[in-house]
């Protein structure tokens, strides 16, 4: 094996930590300085080791985690790949990392593959169901999100042929699946991507925004929201006040009236009515 910048060995008599169970073990005193060939060689070496190891313990855990940080630089190779996606770097190796473990966990040496070989897939896979479930501007189940792209290549297809956009039903019957369904996959691509409230609406004409076209103050939000916070506080009032309010404003009586039902004058109804209204808008704009 050839010593790279890091400090490599797999000298028989030493260990990778103080524990006679990881006697034999490759001493890695910097895992991302060791190159692809070293990694590989030395990932052969953990692989048979962690087979025989009981998981969960310490010695399993760091037979694995070892194996984990000697790929790494896979991660980034398979990541590289995705350069031209908006995502960042290492928002790519950290997904690809979950790939990784997945790939370490289901590998067995006996398989007549190199791990790499069969790390690629499981790592690749993992980036591109990230892909998947975050680029959509909405939610839409993973079916949805598959026919999307199965129509796409469809209707790719149909208008190389035939020089013309496709049908719902002739997408239906390229695909052996139902017009519902189609219809239903189209509707979801339409999720797919979101333009900004303060992109022109049109092309045409004054530049006027999407916002101005899809939002409006009503003026019934206010009067519920009011509503809604007069409730305990008219619930709190004493029954008298509470019928003055109920008589006025929901019966739509005058002040006389209410004070005939009440048997007092319209002046102290008026009293009553005035001391009412400002204690709950004190208490209103207070909370």
């Amino acid at each position: 094996m050839n010593r790279t910048a890091a400090t490599t060995s797999l000298a028989p008599d030493a260990t990778a930590a103080e524990d006679g169970a990881l006697v034999g073990l490759p001493i890695i005193d910097d895992p991302g300085g060791v190159s692809a060939a070293d990694a590989r060689a030395m990932s052969k070496v953990l692989f048979d080791r962690l087979r025989v190891l009981e998981e969960g313990t310490h010695e399993y855990q760091y037979v694995r985690n070892t194996l984990i940080e000697l790929n790494i630089p896979l991660v980034r190779f398979v990541a590289g790949r995705f350069r031209s996606r908006p995502e960042t770097t290492e928002e790519m190796v950290q997904v690809g990392t979950i790939g990784l473990i997945k790939a370490i966990d289901r590998f067995d040496p006996s398989y007549d593959v190199e791990f790499p070989t069969f790390a690629v897939p499981t790592i690749s896979g993992e980036i591109k169901r990230f892909f998947r479930d975050t680029s959509w501007a909405v939610h839409v189940p993973r079916r949805l999100q598959e026919l999307r792209l199965e129509l796409a290549r469809a209707r790719d297809a149909f208008t190389t042929e035939h020089d013309r956009e496709p049908t719902s039903a002739e997408l239906a019957d390229r695909l052996g699946i139902r017009v519902e369904e189609v219809v239903e996959g189209l509707a979801a691509a339409a999720g797919y991507t979101a333009s900004s409230l303060d992109a022109p609406a049109g092309d045409d004409g004054p530049a006027e925004m999407h916002a101005s076209r899809a939002s409006f103050v009503d003026p019934g939000y206010d009067l519920a929201e009011n509503l809604h916070t007069l409730k305990p506080l008219i619930a709190a009032l004493p029954q008298r006040e509470r019928d003055i309010l109920s008589m006025r404003f929901g019966q739509d009586l005058t002040q006389s009236q209410i004070g005939e039902r009440l048997g007092i004058s319209q002046m102290h109804v008026s009293r009553l009515l005035a001391r009412t209204l400002t204690g709950l808008r004190t208490r209103l704009l207070a909370d």
